[in-house]
């Protein structure tokens, strides 16, 4: 059986992480042990708060800012962001996240350029990428003739 249809138990926070990646990082989406290996790390995070004193609410809180680490840009949505933003006629809205995910690894070359971290959308160098990444995408396009 492939990955693709294994059937994973997941914790709390591996549910928490699964229904977070779906959304902004699908291809995390399939890597079992990333994911199981986050929510353990975010439980053991959370008892141990708990442990040391620390109320539900900020024990949570550590336990979640250990799981989504490192999560917080994705460039899976900023393709799609692109996408909606500069390509609607060429790319539907409803199709904008399945192109999304078939043109990531041809973005990817543009993304290794820049330093991203968890608030890189927030950062000046942003609208650079965003510019790049419009342009590798027109000339995938065109290559493609879906232009």
């Amino acid at each position: 059986m492939d990955n693709k249809n294994r059937t994973i138990e997941l914790s709390y926070y591996g549910c928490s992480l699964l229904s977070f990646l779906k959304e902004s990082h699908p291809e995390l989406v399939y890597d079992e042990d990333y994911i199981s290996g986050r929510a353990s790390f975010a439980a053991e995070t959370y008892s141990q708060a708990i442990k040391d004193g620390y109320s539900h609410d900020e024990a949570e809180e550590m336990a979640n800012e250990m799981l989504f680490k490192e999560l917080g840009f994705s460039k899976y949505d900023s393709i799609v962001n692109v996408l909606w933003n500069e390509f609607a006629d060429e790319v539907p809205q409803g199709a904008a996240k399945e192109f999304a995910q078939k043109i990531l690894p041809v973005c990817e070359e543009v993304f290794a350029k820049y330093p991203l971290t968890d608030d890189f959308a927030y950062d000046p160098q942003y609208d650079q990428l965003y510019t790049e990444l419009t342009g590798a995408i027109v000339i995938w396009l065109e290559e493609h003739e879906l232009q």
